[in-house]
This record gives structure tokens, C-alpha cells and sequence, in this order.
């Protein structure tokens, strides 16, 4: 768990760390969070001289944001967790509730990569590979919570089964997890991990190139659809294969080039935040709560 006191403006006053504890089963790590919360609102009294004034979550999975409820979390053992309200109680200030890539996206967005974009959209590849709209300044969520997840477009039909039902998604080739899995059968080193296989790119391996080449490909051809549909003017690329910097940027921005067609090429670039996106998208979520509660109560 990561957790950070976040000024007005996205600055980051104080930022700390533990471990989730999902070990010890689901109403373990909910009462985790619920410490770790109260834990930050009195740091922000004692050393801030003043407490938080509102707070925001970030979770994995399912997240139903405008109930407060966190739907399902399957590497946390969870279902229908109702964490603002027990936020609430608990700090009794307002609360947020988001998902943990979109508020991931909403602070690259508002004070990272994006800075200044009225469109972007962000990718982060990690274990899976997800990804957050953002139009206006916000994350756009959807209808029923599952905007942007590019890492189920099908890019390969009939291809690999994914555990999603589908078989051919973006992610079983392009997330750091794929690669990983294909670097290690390549090398026949099942210790292998896509941070080595960057590594051998970089040396000129010609096994590495054509796995992290047959990566990149599958990972243009979902960028060239998502670009087709949002016509982002920045494409925001983070988790950890983008770690590997210009052996990953190069040559996946010649292959976006080469896929479009009347498309507009957007610009780019790897992420800024790095793992304190979601907490600090999480303060942003709870600024933003402020700042629309201010608003109800000056209207008349």
C-alpha cells in the first residue's frame, strides 16, 4: 500500500508505505487501509498543523466509484467492500473511492506526462495492461466502470487464451508479464524477466529482438485502435516495460507511425510519476471532491 498527504496543486507533502497483508484475508487488508488512513490524517495534524480534509482511495479491480463500494478485487479476496463509507466513519471527512489505473491516469494526466492535454490516454503495462481516458482534466470510467481496457481488444484472433474468456487480447503479448513468459522459453532461463530480455535487446541477442519486436508489434496494433476511437493528442506509456526507456520508445513509435493511415499521430511518452501515480490521483480525487462540494454550497 501506498499513501501520501497531496496538496491543492498535486504536490506531494508526505508519502508512506506498508505492506497489503492480503495474506491474512480480505477483512484484514480492509482494516489495513482503515489504520493506514488514520495513521496519515494525524501526521497531517501533528506535523502539517492541520489534518486532511478529505480523502481518496485507489483500488484494484472492480470499482463502482459513484456507490463507494469496491465490487470484486481477485488478488485481494474481495466483493461488494463498501471502503468510503468505512472511510468515512473511521476519518470522518469526505471520500473518494476510484480505481487504481484511473487515478493513476488522472495524475499523469493533470501533473505528469500529460500536463496540459485535453486528450490523453494512458497505458500503463504491467502485469496485465490497462489503460485510462482522459478528457477535460478527468478519467473518463464508463458506463458500468470498464473504460479503457485495451489490454482485452483482441489482437490476435484465435490466438492465446486469456483468462477473460477471449482469446488473442493485447495483454497475453504485450503486457511485462507476456514478455517475461516469452523471454524465458526463448533463453530456457525460467528466471527470466522482460527487464532481461530489454537488457539483451540492448546487446544485439536476435532471440531477445524478436520477442520484444513481436511484443511491440501486438502493442501498436492496440494503440492504432485505441487511437482510432479516441484520437488522444498524447498517448501516455508507463508500468514496467516502459522502464526500458528508448529500447521500448523507438521502435514502438515507428510502429504506430507505420500502422496509421487518416489517423493523427499523437505524441508518445513515458510516464513521470512512476508508482506514486495512484496515490496522488487518489488526492487528486479528494481535491476534486472538495472543490465540487464548495461548488453545491455556493449556488444558490
Amino acid at each position: 500500500m501506498k499513501a501520501a498527504l497531496v496538496g491543492a496543486s498535486g504536490e506531494l507533502l508526505h508519502q508512506a508505505r506498508r505492506p497489503t497483508g492480503r495474506e491474512r484475508g480480505p477483512d484484514a487488508v480492509v482494516e489495513g487501509i482503515l489504520d493506514f488512513a488514520a495513521e496519515l490524517h494525524a501526521y497531517g495534524t501533528e506535523h502539517l498543523g492541520e489534518p486532511a480534509s478529505a480523502a481518496g482511495v485507489a483500488v484494484p479491480g472492480i470499482v463502482d466509484a459513484d456507490q463507494g463500494v469496491a465490487r470484486y478485487a481477485a488478488n485481494l479476496g474481495w466483493r461488494d467492500v463498501p471502503l468510503r463509507a468505512l472511510l468515512t466513519e473511521r476519518l470522518a471527512v469526505p471520500v473518494a473511492l476510484g480505481h487504481d489505473v484511473r487515478t493513476g491516469g488522472l495524475a499523469e494526466g493533470r501533473i505528469g506526462a500529460g500536463r496540459g492535454a485535453d486528450r490523453f490516454f494512458f497505458v500503463p503495462l504491467g502485469t496485465g495492461i490497462a489503460g485510462a481516458i482522459g478528457i477535460g482534466g478527468r478519467v473518463e470510467a464508463g458506463a458500468h466502470g470498464f473504460a479503457g481496457e485495451i489490454g482485452h481488444i483482441v489482437v490476435r484472433p484465435g490466438g492465446t487464451p486469456c483468462p477473460c474468456g477471449q482469446s488473442g487480447c493485447l495483454e497475453r503479448y504485450a503486457s511485462a508479464a507476456a514478455v517475461s513468459e516469452a523471454w524465458a522459453a526463448a533463453a530456457g532461463d525460467p528466471e527470466a524477466d522482460a527487464a532481461d530480455c530489454a537488457k539483451a535487446v540492448e546487446s544485439g541477442d536476435p532471440r531477445a529482438q524478436a520477442v520484444w519486436q513481436h511484443a511491440i508489434d501486438a502493442l501498436a496494433d492496440g494503440l492504432v485502435t485505441a487511437l482510432t476511437l479516441l484520437d488522444p493528442s498524447t498517448l501516455i506509456i508507463g508500468g514496467g516495460l516502459a522502464e526500458a526507456g528508448e529500447t521500448l520508445f523507438t521502435p514502438l513509435r515507428d510502429a504506430v507511425r507505420q500502422r496509421i493511415t487518416f489517423q493523427k499521430l499523437p505524441t508518445i511518452v513515458p510516464a513521470a510519476l512512476g508508482d506514486t501515480a495512484g496515490c496522488l490521483g487518489a488526492g487528486l480525487l479528494a481535491w476534486d471532491l472538495l472543490d465540487a462540494t464548495d461548488l453545491k454550497e455556493e449556488t444558490p
